[in-house]
């Protein structure tokens, strides 16, 4: 990848694959898994869908006892036992990280295998919250084959380390 700071990564699917994507930064591209649903402009809690739209970066969280911190200007968190994301729109806290007790809960941040090992939290429904427009929208970790995500947009762990370093803070994601 070229030097200097990216401040857009764009998103498309694949031609006939809907839920696989490249995703380009600079003049790198990755390839990428999208939500099973494609991606959509009208996003709906539990459609599986990836939102087409602009989605500002706002913090990125890391498993410490994994991965080193990662090299990156935006907001750095690690990730805890008891960090979770309500995904219940019929929750106050819809769409915003909470704490829970180690144990079956919403989408929960600390996992075994290594998906969430690094997750960028999308500017997705936020600002403001609206009830059943989508919650826990992330750039994460992809599965072996780029199998399709519930929305998210998910690379190789591997790649964040080439990726996160070169974004600008005021990088922001591109899903067309």
């Amino acid at each position: 990848m070229a030097k200097g700071r990216v401040s857009r990564i764009f998103v498309h699917a694949l031609p006939g694959r809907p839920s696989r994507g490249m995703l380009h930064v600079g003049l790198a591209a990755f390839p990428c898994a999208l939500g099973r649903g494609g991606i959509r402009c009208d996003k709906r809690e539990g459609d599986g869908a990836t939102p087409r739209a602009r989605l500002p970066l706002r913090r990125v969280f890391f498993r410490a006892d994994r991965l080193v911190r990662p090299q990156v200007l935006r907001p750095v968190r690690a990730i805890g036992p008891e960090d979770a994301w309500c995904d219940d729109a019929d929750d106050r806290r819809y769409n915003r990280l909470i704490r829970r007790p180690p144990g079956p809960a919403e989408e929960r941040l600390a996992r075994a295998d290594h998906l969430y090992d690094t997750i960028v939290e999308l500017g997705w429904n936020d600002a403001p919250v609206r009830r059943r427009r989508g919650s826990a929208i992330f750039w994460h970790g992809a599965r072996d084959g780029f199998t399709p995500t519930a929305g998210c947009v998910a690379i190789r762990i591997a790649d964040f380390a080439k990726i996160l370093p070169r974004l600008s803070r005021q990088a922001v994601m591109v899903v067309r």
